[in-house]
């Protein structure tokens, strides 16, 4: 009976291993690919002085009523966004 509850200590230990190795995979397949967060690699660009511009990068939209859009006015670069995406 010892050999066999060591035995089942050892298959749970390994099962739980292989299940959590797979649920590791799940989650970074689902994360995807990060990308750094560096100089270069922004969606947006907000300049606040010496003028006001707000520039999305992916689509090139861009406003120079930087008040807008930190009022949560983000509709056109939304639309900018969608749009790019059918075209894809």
């Amino acid at each position: 009976h010892q050999n066999k509850a060591v035995a089942m200590r050892i298959l749970r230990a390994r099962l739980y291993e292989y299940y959590r190795q797979e649920q590791m995979k799940k989650i970074q397949e689902l994360k995807g690919e990060r990308k750094d967060i560096a100089w270069g690699n922004q969606i947006r660009t907000y300049v606040f002085h010496p003028y006001t511009l707000v520039k999305d990068h992916r689509t090139g939209h861009e406003t120079g009523n930087i008040e807008r859009v930190m009022d949560g006015e983000i509709d056109d670069f939304i639309e900018a966004f969608l749009k790019r995406e059918r075209s894809l």
